[in-house]
């Protein structure tokens, strides 16, 4: 077999979430490119319907589907709706996140911390739940989750939010492990700071930028798409002996 032939995905079907824009948009567009059929999942109907008819206009296959990742009956009717008209699930790529507040954690609230613990830990465990069965039947799968160095490596200003990245990161493992003999691997991506919509209030930051850049090995500020090969890496085959991996792809942030 040809090395670009593990990289394809014709036949596969998968849920990628936060996927109206940046990271999640490009790393969707990876994987039908690729061949797969995706579900572009986002909060807003507009969003990810606007972003599914871009993809089939160029060919690929792409359905839309709005889902709030802190919403259980939501997270339940996408993967019931996927399973239903698609015949099952894959791949499943966490990429939506939410972060609401930034400060230190003696001043944020619990309403606070309830909603990103909900978004970013809880609904990607869900979601990964409820597809387990179809996955499994299929003979396997590959989740994706989309942390952060932050995870890794907690900045200021971003408390809660890097414990539930860090949370995210146990769980990959935990998923890893447990689900490893059904040839569901799970694996986690731990972007540094990119250029999106999510992260503008520090990308438009002089000071901020100023210190990453002084950080960082490499002298760029990445994009979205930057991260979109490690992404179809870790959904196809090509990565088939990885799993309960934790990947930075920082520019040399945490060096």
């Amino acid at each position: 077999m040809q090395i670009f032939e593990k990289f394809e995905l014709k036949g596969k079907v998968a849920i990628i979430t936060g996927a109206s824009k940046g990271i999640g948009k490009y790393i969707a567009m990876a994987l039908a490119q690729q061949g797969a059929t995706v579900v572009v999942s986002s909060r807003k109907l507009e969003a990810v319907t606007e972003v599914a008819e871009e993809f089939k206009s160029k060919g690929l296959e792409a359905v839309a589907f709005p889902c709030h990742m802190g919403d259980d009956e939501q997270i339940k009717a996408l993967v019931d709706s996927t399973i239903k008209n698609l015949g099952g699930i894959d791949i499943i790529v966490n990429n939506a996140a939410a972060n609401p507040v930034f400060g230190p954690v003696q001043d944020a609230g619990d309403e606070a911390f309830d909603k990103i613990m909900a978004v970013n830990v809880k609904g990607p465990l869900n979601l990964a739940k409820y597809a387990y069965e179809s996955m499994k039947s299929r003979g396997g799968g590959s989740v994706v989750n989309i942390s952060s160095i932050e995870g890794i490596t907690p900045g200021h200003g971003l408390g809660l939010y890097s414990v539930s990245k860090a949370a995210l990161i146990q769980l990959t493992k935990v998923l890893a492990r447990e689900w490893g003999r059904d040839n569901i691997r799970a694996n986690a991506i731990c972007p540094g700071l990119i250029d999106t919509k999510f992260s503008e209030a520090l990308t438009s930051n002089e000071k901020i930028m100023k210190v990453v850049m002084m950080k960082q090995a490499l002298p760029m500020l990445a994009q979205p798409e930057d991260i979109a090969g490690l992404a179809l890496f870790l959904a196809s085959d090509a990565s088939k002996f990885v799993t309960g991996a934790v990947i930075s792809a920082d520019g040399g942030y945490t060096v």
